[in-house]
């Protein structure tokens, strides 16, 4: 007699180790891995361009190192309760085993296929899937939500070491007879038309994809950025930060594998400080999480209701266009935009640079912001992106404060004096001396080299925020 096998139903967990869903169906015998394609149950926050090109390049990785594992990856397209019902009839599978996710969308959706299968009498089984901690576990002294994220850290540090990383399976068992299986190329997910579909091969040359790559990528600023994370995190012109937010995403790698190298790291160096301040970078994901989970009307909604009165400028399509093609003029936000453009990733620093001229000095709406990100990021996270771009625009929790507008110059000299980030991202002004390349409009025209004249004053559209966010404040909730 055959054992049952169980699906295990892939989703954003791209790997094999620190998979409890993976893991919990090998012990019950046969495991059939499945994915759904079926991003508009993900709507209206489905995968942008950039995110469609690393799922590609992701679930071919799976499906190489699930192979290697004795096992194989199956691939359907379709609405996901109906899908995994006529698999479950097809395989004669008993369960159907997955990892949580968090998006609004996600969650309503998962609890509506769980009940369905489980009206067929399947089991269905949900793990927690490797974060520090799950969004809904947290709250105040008052039973709320966090706001603060010092608060929230605070609260999760008392929790101690998060669990260790589950060892990967090592074998899977395979069903006796495999179900078809649609080829990946018929998802199209590289052919989709649009921003990223047209910088495909520039997205390749920057970014080794998949759960080895994410190991890989971990280990080497483990043992070589990590010591110096505090003092060069800020420099984009440096190799000073991790580079994992992606792998993150996509779960080719957990937050709790993450924290405890790092933690194998500081006992071999002793960088206590170090550590901890990558640490933080991950609780803050874990808060964006929290937040997005409490406030699911975040990607769209101002936390505070008074900023829906903010006076956004109505006439700004030509202005959005110039920002997202890097031709503001302002050298660190276009070399930003245009490093954003090509390799699908923008510096922590220079994203707030960005999103401050966008949201203060153009004042353009913070969402059309988070959009453009949206589709050419490749670790866009709505949790994150909706974080970062509310706190930019002074509506968030844990916002900046709506007096603070950064001067991208002055930003520029501190965290780039040497301008090494903007000449390779600007190679028109990469002859200009040190002491215009901030400034270019200083220069003469002939040496600008054709780098277009700020499309705003700086000083002028400043006063313009403050005054129409000194309104809103004013304006209370």
């Amino acid at each position: 007699m055959h054992e049952i096998p169980t699906l295990y139903w892939i989703r954003r967990d791209l790997r094999l180790a620190d998979n409890p869903a993976l893991l919990q169906a090998s012990l019950r015998g046969p495991v059939i891995p499945v994915y759904v394609h079926a991003p508009d149950e993900e709507a209206p926050w489905q995968p942008g361009g950039a995110s469609r090109w690393w799922l590609y390049q992701g679930l071919t990785a799976l499906a190489a190192a699930l192979e290697q594992a004795g096992s194989g990856l199956v691939i359907r397209r379709g609405p996901s309760l109906q899908t995994l019902q006529t698999l479950a009839r097809e395989t004669g599978a008993g369960g159907i085993f997955f990892n949580r996710l968090y998006e609004p969308a996600c969650t309503a959706r998962d609890r509506s296929v769980t009940s369905g299968l489980q009206t067929l009498g399947l089991e269905v089984q949900s793990f927690q899937p490797g974060n520090l901690a799950e969004p809904q576990s947290l709250a105040n002294r008052q039973g709320q939500p966090f706001k603060v994220f010092t608060h929230y850290w605070k609260a999760l540090q008392t929790r101690g070491e998060p669990a260790q990383a589950l060892a990967k399976p090592a074998r899977l068992q395979a069903p006796v007879e495999w179900p078809g299986s649609l080829p990946l190329a018929e998802l199209e997910l590289l052919s989709r038309p649009g921003s990223a579909g047209n910088r495909i091969t520039g997205l390749a040359g920057h970014w080794q994809v998949g759960e080895q790559a994410a190991v890989a990528r971990l280990e080497a600023f483990s043992e070589s950025a990590l010591g110096d994370y505090p003092t060069q995190r800020d420099y984009p012109g440096v190799q000073g930060v991790s580079r994992l937010s992606a792998h993150l995403h996509f779960g080719e790698i957990s937050p709790r594998q993450v924290w405890h190298r790092l933690r194998l790291a500081e006992s071999h160096h002793g960088n206590e400080a170090q550590t901890l301040a990558f640490l933080r970078q991950l609780g803050w994901r874990e808060f964006a999480q929290h937040v997005l989970h409490n406030y699911p009307d975040s990607p769209t909604e101002p936390m505070y209701p008074k900023y829906r009165a903010f006076p956004w400028r109505k006439d700004h399509a030509e202005l959005l266009d110039a920002w997202q093609r890097g031709r503001t003029g302002i050298p660190v936000v276009d070399a930003g935009m245009r490093e954003l453009w090509h390799t699908g990733f923008m510096h922590n620093r220079v994203r707030m640079l960005a999103a401050s001229l966008l949201v203060k000095n153009l004042r353009i709406p913070w969402w059309k912001g988070a959009a453009w990100f949206w589709d050419t990021l490749v670790d866009a996270d709505l949790a994150s992106n909706t974080m970062g771009w509310q706190w930019s625009a002074g509506c968030g929790v844990d916002a900046a404060p709506y007096f603070r507008i950064f001067n991208p110059v002055l930003q520029g000299q501190k965290f780039d004096g040497g301008g090494r980030y903007l000449r390779r991202w600007l190679p028109e002004l990469a002859a200009l001396p040190d002491k215009f390349l901030q400034q270019p409009w200083l220069a003469s025209a002939e040496s600008r080299r054709g780098y277009p004249l700020p499309i705003v004053d700086l000083a002028l559209s400043r006063r313009e925020a403050l005054e129409a966010l000194a309104a809103t404040r004013h304006q209370g909730g």
